[in-house]
């Protein structure tokens, strides 16, 4: 029975993480892109021009397909730079493997920033909020009306106001 627990633990531990999870949707989405874009070129690598068109569109899919703030692709000549970086072969372009490793450096960060906008948004509120709630028992006329309220709702209430405010700081940036 407690090596059954264990693996599972471990197993859902390994669903949590989510960087293999992270990693793998960025690769599927860069793989996508470039296979997109592939069509339209000659050969199997990426000019400049179809690079930044990709990041455009990977940017677009990340914008669509994932909750937080909207995140802003680089500029020109940070691209430009990361494409020199990520262009192994120095032929000026990049193939699946280049572009892939580009994509996955440069979706870092806002993977980041929707991975700790997420946390806050189901852990940590819930758990505030629940704390919050029992803080409030001895409270006079707000105690009794709070305890009334299902511990779910009042959850579900907090973490929408954390998101609200999340989305009011992000907008004031």
């Amino acid at each position: 029975m407690g090596q059954i627990l264990a693996t599972a633990q471990e197993n859902c531990q390994e669903k949590f993480n989510g960087k293999e999870w992270r990693e793998e949707q960025v690769r599927k989405i860069s793989d996508k892109v470039f296979d997109r874009l592939w069509d339209e070129c000659v050969k199997d690598h990426l000019t400049f021009e179809h690079v930044y068109i990709a990041v455009l569109t990977v940017y677009n899919d990340i914008n669509k397909h994932l909750p937080g703030p909207h995140n802003d692709p680089p500029s020109l000549a940070r691209m430009k730079a990361m494409m020199e970086e990520y262009d192994v072969n120095l032929d000026g372009l990049l193939d699946r493997e280049e572009f892939a490793e580009f994509i996955r450096k440069l979706t870092a960060d806002a993977l980041t920033s929707v991975g700790r906008n997420l946390l806050i948004a189901l852990v940590v509120a819930p758990a505030v909020a629940l704390v919050t709630k029992k803080a409030t028992e001895g409270v006079p006329g707000v105690g009794a009306v709070v305890q009334r309220i299902p511990n779910s709702i009042f959850a579900s209430v907090v973490a929408l106001a954390a998101v609200l405010v999340q989305n009011a700081a992000d907008n004031a940036k």
